[in-house]
């Protein structure tokens, strides 16, 4: 019994709560290291594999458990993150999803990513696309250029991973199969669970909110961020950086280099408000517009 203010009250002792019941949630809710590719792709056919599975949870009517177990995990994974990239200087890749593997834009964002990863670790939102093509430049960068296009090459074969992820990632896998690549990071999400995560990337911090993803995703890449043409998702991803930036102090702003200026003037006119909004903050001189990979990989060893 207490006296509050002259009042007695009667304080019930508070009951020992149940131990937390996650449900038939397929991932560790506390797990303590990011994915690798061996781990999403744990069994084949690709539908059977883990990443599949937790993807097909998540999609079904939410329970309370479960959304405490995808929250926790999420929790887990921004944890694994900040651990692993402490040490690293990040570069981002950001573009398209559905970049074919046989088309000249991917082999350029492969060599974009080659060249990045000569000094950087190239991160990307670990997708197929454009995100794939760089994660397997910075897996090949200790490699030559004519190793990275050969590989394109082989690659080629099997250009998307429509209509067979199976197929697609087993291409994939023989590449990296008993070879020692360098490090990349991938940043996917089940919430777009249809696009399967590549294996180029080493370590994968995949989330089940890509709210949280995209910001992570931007806030990791320290040292700049490179954006290939892309659509709806790439779009988003320039103006959520040029937010940060905008408001940054002078010491934090990253670099933003967009590529193609036909694309990103006249297709997507991205650029021109990009720039307006530069104009009078710390970003100013800090957004780029070229035409070539080249030319965006030069800006990072200038």
């Amino acid at each position: 019994m207490r006296k509050l203010r002259g009042r007695s009250i009667r304080v019930r002792p508070i009951a020992e709560a149940p131990p937390l019941d996650y449900g038939d949630a397929p991932v560790d809710p506390y797990r303590h290291s990011l994915y690798t590719p061996a781990e999403l792709y744990d069994v084949r056919p690709y539908a059977d594999s883990l990443d599949a599975r937790t993807y097909a949870w998540s999609r079904e009517t939410p329970t309370p458990q479960a959304t405490l177990a995808q929250a926790l995990h999420d929790h887990a994974i921004d944890e694994a993150l900040t651990t692993w990239v402490t040490g690293r200087h990040l570069v981002g890749v950001m573009g398209g999803h559905d970049l074919d593997r046989s088309s000249a834009g991917y082999a350029d964002a492969a060599r974009l990513g080659w060249m990045l990863g000569q000094h950087h670790v190239v991160a990307t939102g670990g997708g197929p696309g454009a995100m794939e093509a760089a994660n397997l430049g910075g897996f090949l960068a200790h490699f030559s250029r004519d190793d990275l296009a050969s590989t394109v090459a082989t690659l080629g074969a099997v250009p998307s991973f429509h209509p067979s992820i199976d197929q697609w990632a087993a291409k994939a896998l023989t590449v990296v199969d008993g070879m020692r690549g360098g490090e990349s990071l991938g940043i996917p999400t089940w919430f777009y669970g249809h696009e399967p995560p590549n294996v180029f990337a080493t370590a994968i911090a995949k989330y089940f909110r890509n709210a949280t993803r995209e910001a992570i995703l931007l806030q990791v890449c320290g040292a700049g961020i490179v954006f290939l043409p892309g659509a709806g998702g790439t779009v988003q991803e320039i103006f959520q950086d040029a937010c940060e930036n905008y408001y940054a102090t002078p010491e934090s702003v990253a670099p933003m280099i967009l590529i193609g200026t036909r694309y990103w003037t006249e297709t997507l006119p991205a650029w021109p408000l990009l720039l307006s909004l530069s104009r009078g903050r710390a970003m100013e001189g800090h957004v780029h517009l070229v035409d070539t990979v080249d030319d965006a990989a030069d800006l990072f060893s200038a």
